[in-house]
C-alpha cells in the first residue's frame, strides 16, 4: 500500500518501504543517545498533568478532546532544545509519549466517571470518592499500556507501509523539523498565554460575559447566541469547517426547529408533559432543552455512536483476528535489536493478572468478579481493536464513545440479568464502562507514540515505561481535577453539561429502570438515521443537536477561519505550514483556557471570609469578580473579535520561514 506524502526530514521508506528491505529509523538502532533521563521524565510528567487537566476541562464542555502529542513535542522542543540546550530528539519523543497519555486517559474518564458525580447528585447517593476515581483512571490506563505491549511488533514494525498511523507519523515529522531547526514552541505558547488571560478575564475578573446571547424576535422560543471562549474557537479550526457545519446543523435544528416547535404546541396544552415537571409555556427555551431536546440528542449521539462501530466491524475483525495470529507466532528473542527491544512479557502478563485480581476484590472499584471478567473480555478486544484502527483511520476517527456504549449495553443487560441491579448496578456497570473507555483511549495513544518512536528510531521499551509513568502521573490528577470542577461547577450544569457521561449515564438508566422518554430518545434516533442515509456523518451532526447551539457558534467561526485558509493558500507547502501553526495555536489556546478554568474552579471554592450583613460565604472567586460584567454581550463580542484576528494572524497571516 503506497502512502504519498510529502518528506521532511524521515526518509522515504517512512512511508512506501521497499519489499524486503528493514527500515533504517532517523536514529539508527547501534546509535545510542539520550532518551530516558530525569529531565524528559519530569517534563513528560508536567505536561501530561497539564494537557490531561486542559482537556478534561474541555471535554466536559464540548464532548471531545484534542490530541497533545505535537503540542507537547514542540512545548518540549521549545524547554529541552531552546532553553535547556540539550538536542536528542530521543528525549523530545519520550517527553511527548509521557505527555499524550494525560489527554487520552481524560478522554477516557470524562466521557463515563462524571455520571457517578450526577448519581451523586441527583439519587442522593454518596459522592464518589477519591481513591475511587484515582483507582478506576488507574486500571484503565495501566491495563491499556500493558494489552498494547504485545501487539506493537504486529502492527507497528511488520505492518509499517500498511498502516499509517496518521497522527504517530506527523509527530515524527515534527521531531524531525525540529531537529533541523524548523519548528519552535512559541507559538504554543502565545496561544495559552492569550487562552489563559482571555479567560481570566472574562469569567475571573468578569469584565464581560463570556455566554452571549438573544432571542429572535417573531420567532417565540427561538434563540441564538454563543461561548464566546477561546477553547471552542481553537476546536473549530482544529476540526474544519466541514465538521464544524455539521455540528452547527444540529444545533440549528435543535435550537432553531425543535424548540420553538414545542414552544408553540406548549401553548395549547396546560398541563406538564414528562419528563419536565412544569408546563411548556412555562419552561422557556432552555428549559425545553433541558426537559426534552437532551433526550433527543442523546437518541441522536447513541445512534451515530453504533453506526460508527456497525461501519468499523469488518476492520475491527479483521485487526482482531490479524494480531491475534502475528501475536501466536511471535517468539521472544534473546540479542534484539534496541530499536526493537519491548517490556519482558513476564512483566506484561503478571501485571495484567494483579489487575484483573484487583478489580475482583477492591470495593473501591465496584466490579466485582463478574466484572472484572468482563473487563479482561472487553478489554483485550477493545484495546485489540483500538491499536489497529488508529492506525488506518487516525485517533480523532476512533470510535471510542461506540465501543463504550456497546460495552454498558452489553455489561448493564449482563448485570441485571443475574440480579446486580439499582444504584449498585449502575455503578458497577458504569465503572467497568469507564475502564474499557480509558484503555481503548491509552492503546490508541500508545501505538501512534510507538509508531513516532518506530520512525524515529526510539526504544519501545523506554516509551511503554513512559506511557506507565504519564498514566500514574495523570491518573493521581485526574480524580482532583474532577471533584474540583464538580465542586465549583457541577457536572451536567450549563457551564459543564459532560454530554458524554451523561450519555453513558442515559443508556444504563434505560436498561435498569426503563423509565427513559424513550419516544424522544427514538425522535433523535430517526434524526441520525435521516441524516446517514443523506451521507452526512451522524455523530457530529449528534453531538450538535445534543450540545448547546452557544458552542457550535464559536466552533463553527474556528471551522471558517481554517476554511478560509484552506482556499486561501495554493501553495502546499506554505498551506501546510500555516495550518500547522494554527492547530498548534488553536492547541494553545485550548490548554490555556483549561488551565485557567481549573485555577479559577481552585478559587471558587476557597473561602476568605463571611459577608457580615448577609452571612454569604465569600470566595476568592468573588473577590477577583470587580468587573460585573460592565462590557456587557457588545463588549464579549468586541473581546471574541480580536481572539479571532489573533487566530488568523497566526495562521492565515503567518510569515514565511516563521514557523
Amino acid at each position: 500500500m503506497s502512502i504519498p506524502r510529502k518528506k521532511r526530514g524521515l526518509p522515504e521508506t517512512a512511508y512506501n518501504p521497499k519489499p524486503g528491505e528493514e527500515y533504517v529509523p532517523y536514529v539508527p538502532a547501534e546509535k545510542v543517545i539520550p532518551e530516558f533521563t530525569t529531565i524528559s521524565v519530569l517534563l513528560g510528567i508536567i505536561l501530561a498533568v497539564v494537557f490531561g487537566a486542559a482537556n478534561a476541562y474541555l471535554g466536559l464542555r464540548v464532548g471531545m478532546t484534542v490530541s497533545a502529542s505535537i503540542p507537547a513535542a514542540v512545548v518540549s522542543m521549545g524547554i529541552l532544545r531552546g532553553l535547556l540546550k540539550r538536542e536528542s530528539i530521543l528525549e523530545n519523543n519520550l517527553v511527548q509519549t509521557i505527555g499524550s497519555s494525560g489527554e487520552s486517559l481524560a478522554a477516557g474518564v470524562i466521557f463515563t466517571i462524571p455520571a457517578l458525580y450526577i448519581w451523586g447528585s441527583e439519587l442522593g447517593v454518596e459522592q464518589p470518592s477519591l481513591l475511587r476515581v484515582t483507582a478506576i483512571a488507574l486500571i484503565g490506563g495501566i491495563l491499556g499500556v500493558l494489552l498494547m505491549v504485545p501487539l506493537r511488533k504486529i502492527l507497528i514494525v511488520e505492518e509499517h507501509g500498511i498502516l499509517p498511523y496518521p497522527e504517530g507519523a506527523a509527530c515524527a515529522e515534527v521531531l524531525v523539523a525540529g531537529e533541523v531547526g524548523g519548528t519552535n514552541a512559541k507559538v504554543v505558547f502565545s496561544g495559552l498565554g492569550i487562552g489563559a488571560l482571555y479567560k481570566l478575564i472574562a469569567d475571573g475578573i468578569k469584565l464581560f460575559p463570556g455566554e452571549i446571547e438573544w432571542e429572535i424576535p417573531g420567532y417565540k422560543g427561538a434563540a441564538i447566541g454563543g461561548d464566546v471562549y477561546p477553547a471552542l474557537l481553537g476546536v473549530g479550526f482544529i476540526i474544519g469547517p466541514k465538521i464544524a457545519a455539521y455540528m452547527l446543523a444540529g444545533a440549528i435544528l435543535g435550537w432553531l426547529g425543535f424548540i420553538p416547535l414545542i414552544t408553540h404546541l406548549g401553548t395549547f396544552i396546560e398541563a406538564p408533559i414528562y419528563p419536565a415537571a412544569k408546563p411548556i409555556s412555562e419552561l422557556g427555551y432552555w428549559g425545553i432543552w433541558d426537559s426534552y431536546i437532551r433526550y433527543v440528542g442523546a437518541g441522536a449521539v447513541a445512534f451515530g455512536g453504533v453506526i460508527s462501530l456497525i461501519k468499523s466491524l469488518p476492520t475491527i475483525f479483521n485487526a482482531f483476528r490479524e494480531a491475534l495470529v502475528g501475536f501466536k507466532v511471535r517468539l521472544e528473542k534473546h540479542g534484539i535489536k534496541r530499536t526493537d527491544e519491548d517490556m519482558p512479557m513476564l512483566v506484561v502478563f503478571v501485571g495484567i493478572s494483579i489487575i484483573v485480581l484487583t478489580m475482583m476484590f477492591i470495593p473501591q472499584v465496584s466490579v466485582g468478579i463478574s466484572g472484572a471478567i468482563l473487563v479482561a473480555i472487553f478489554g483485550f478486544f477493545f484495546a485489540t481493536v483500538s491499536s489497529r484502527l488508529v492506525g488506518l483511520v487516525g485517533s480523532s476517527a476512533n470510535p471510542v464513545s461506540g465501543m463504550t456504549i456497546a460495552t454498558l449495553l452489553f455489561t448493564t443487560i449482563i448485570f441485571k440479568a443475574i440480579g446486580v441491579t439499582g444504584i449498585e448496578g449502575m455503578i458497577a456497570a458504569i465503572s467497568v464502562g469507564g475502564i474499557i473507555c480509558i484503555v481503548a483511549a491509552i492503546a490508541g495513544d500508545i501505538s501512534q507514540d510507538l509508531k513516532t518512536g518506530f520512525l524515529v528510531g526510539a526504544t519501545p521499551k523506554r516509551q511503554q515505561y513512559g506511557e506507565l509513568i504519564g498514566v500514574i502521573a495523570s491518573g493521581l490528577a485526574i480524580g482532583l481535577v474532577l471533584t474540583l470542577l464538580n465542586n465549583a461547577f457541577g457536572f451536567g450544569s450549563k457551564q459543564l453539561p459532560a454530554p458524554q457521561a451523561t450519555l453513558m449515564r442515559l443508556v444504563i438508566e434505560g436498561i435498569m429502570e426503563g423509565n427513559l422518554p424513550w419516544s424522544l430518545v427514538f425522535t433523535g434516533v430517526a434524526a441520525g438515521v435521516v441524516v446517514e442515509l443523506l451521507g452526512v456523518p451522524v455523530l457530529p451532526f449528534a453531538v450538535g443537536l445534543y450540545l448547546p447551539i452557544h458552542l457550535s457558534i464559536p466552533i463553527m467561526i474556528g471551522g471558517l477561519v481554517r476554511g478560509a485558509l484552506d482556499r486561501s493558500e495554493r501553495s502546499e507547502k506554505r498551506l501546510k505550514e500555516k495550518v500547522e501553526g494554527g492547530i498548534l495555536y488553536s492547541s494553545g489556546l485550548i490548554a490555556g483556557e483549561g488551565i485557567m478554568g481549573i485555577i479559577l474552579a481552585l478559587l471558587s471554592v476557597q473561602e476568605i471570609g463571611v459577608h457580615p450583613e448577609t452571612g454569604e460565604i465569600i470566595t476568592f472567586a468573588r473577590k477577583l469578580a470587580i468587573g460585573r460584567n460592565i462590557l456587557g454581550q457588545y463588549g464579549a463580542l468586541i473581546a471574541f473579535g480580536i481572539l479571532v484576528f489573533l487566530l488568523v494572524k497566526n495562521s492565515i497571516g503567518r510569515r514565511p520561514g516563521s514557523f
